[in-house]
């Protein structure tokens, strides 16, 4: 049985150097065993010998090579040979037709993969332009839209009672209540993880009290928002853009268009005037929840009860924070929604085209939103707020 592996073992012999008769040097020649099939390559140790063979064979054209004792031949064993070869006949090479026939179909269909090569100045300063040429369509695009609802906006006050109410309901409800589950869980366990390290840090101070200070200025302030705006960009703000590219690969829009609605008016400000409004509950929510799981946390590690804890916490707290905090929530609202918008309105008729959009809107929606939050602390730090 071993007799019969080994003789269909696909390997590569070297007999003793024939001489020409016509040359004065040696031509080295190689003679091709065994079954060169898929089947026998898959085997690793098979492979790894085979290997072994094949880097000790001749690989320059001078060689010569016979493959007329190779028991079976097909295309990926073909294909090591060529490749050993370096895609080129050998000088010598002796082989069966139907052996032939199916190098010859493998040197013909084998296509040799141009060598990547490093981008001059030139195209490296033309794909800067055209990506700066794709940040200013986007950026027209988000100010053609930002105008669009600001008219929108300034029509639902001329004419209250033809505004999209029902949409804008239901838009709250789906974007805020059934999202106040998962940010109060994230937001009580970032409560927790945030007592705890900033409790380790005072306990070396005798500073234990000052937690309520920390904490309450940091989740107010900070890190409610900031956490829902994130929270609501992936989890709403990739829904507005699948929903609404889901409208264009389906020609809803087109149809929209045809019966007089304006899309504008139907989609996206019923969106933004839900998440301006949803946006600030949620954040107070989330801010509630952290300093929930922050106060039971305070008063494990640093013994601080939760009476203490609710009485310090207006003195810690100015009103300033979280009317600020408040402020900030609204505009992520508008944030998310316009980008949201924004990039459902630009998907494609395909599908293709729809996973991208929707990715590209959860990503530059939490971009703007932690941008956002950088502007507004730069502008209340210059203020003295």
């Amino acid at each position: 049985m071993e007799d019969t592996q080994s003789q269909t073992q696909p390997r590569v012999v070297l007999p003793a150097r024939v001489e020409s008769r016509n040359a004065t040097r040696a031509i080295a020649s190689a003679q091709v065993l065994g079954r060169w099939t898929a089947a026998q390559l898959t085997n690793p140790r098979a492979f790894a010998a085979l290997q072994a063979s094949l880097n000790e064979a001749p690989a320059s054209a001078a060689a010569a090579w016979d493959l007329r004792l190779v028991q079976r031949l097909d295309h990926i064993g073909a294909q090591l040979l060529w490749n050993h070869w370096q895609r080129q006949w050998p000088k010598q090479v002796q082989m069966l037709p139907s052996q032939r026939a199916v190098m010859e179909r493998v040197a013909h269909l084998s296509v040799e993969l141009p060598t990547p090569k490093r981008p001059s100045l030139l195209q490296r300063f033309e794909r800067l332009g055209g990506w700066l040429l794709h940040l200013v369509e986007h950026a027209r695009g988000l100010t053609t839209l930002v105008g669009q609802l600001l008219l929108d906006f300034g029509r639902l006050l001329r004419h209250p009672t033809q505004g999209p109410w029902r949409d804008i309901s239901g838009h709250m409800y789906r974007i805020g209540a059934t999202a106040l589950p998962i940010t109060a869980l994230v937001g009580f366990l970032i409560g927790v993880v945030l007592a705890d390290l900033i409790g380790d840090q005072l306990k070396q101070y005798g500073a234990d009290a000052y937690i309520v200070d920390l904490l309450g200025i940091a989740v107010i302030r900070e890190l409610g928002p900031v956490l829902a705006a994130i929270l609501i960009a992936g989890r709403s703000g990739s829904a507005i853009t699948a929903q609404i590219g889901v409208m264009r690969v389906t020609e809803e829009l087109d149809a929209m268009r045809v019966m007089g609605i304006a899309p504008g008016f139907r989609l996206v400000l019923p969106r933004a005037l839900a998440l301006a409004v949803a946006m600030p509950l949620i954040s107070i929510w989330t801010s509630a929840a952290a300093l929930v799981g922050g106060m039971l946390a305070a008063a494990i590690t640093l013994g601080l009860s939760p009476s203490f804890f609710i009485a310090a916490m207006p003195a810690a707290v100015d009103i300033s924070n979280l009317v600020i905090a408040t402020s900030k929530a609204v505009v992520f609202g508008f944030v998310i929604a316009l980008v949201g918008c924004h990039f459902g309105l630009r998907v494609k008729p395909n599908t293709e085209s729809l996973g991208e959009g929707t990715t590209s809107s959860v990503v530059t929606a939490i971009t703007m939103v932690i941008l956002v939050d950088a502007l507004f602390a730069v502008i209340f730090s210059n203020v003295g707020i």
